[in-house]
């Protein structure tokens, strides 16, 4: 499967509300595989996956976080936030 056309499966299954995927976009965005290496964004879907029960998205999440500034970890909560707003 072409790499865009995952990322685009993983988005469609986010927007349902798919652990899973909200999972894997963490991991696409954490490495930069089919998107732009944005750590903002993948701390996000890991702390979405991780509220949905994936275990594994703490323990990402809290690795990630190692990596970020305390204003990027406080953007990336807020923009969780706000995707659950109106998800």
């Amino acid at each position: 499967m072409e790499l865009y056309t995952y990322v685009q499966e993983r988005m469609a299954g986010a927007e349902t509300g798919q652990a899973d995927a909200l999972y894997d976009l963490g991991l696409l965005y954490s490495t930069g595989q089919g998107v732009e290496r944005d750590y903002v964004q993948a701390h996000k879907w890991f702390n979405l996956a991780a509220i949905r029960g994936v275990r594994r998205a703490q323990v990402d999440r809290t690795e990630l976080a190692r990596d970020m500034t305390f204003s990027q970890i406080a953007e990336a909560q807020k923009q969780a936030r706000e995707w659950l707003n109106t998800h």
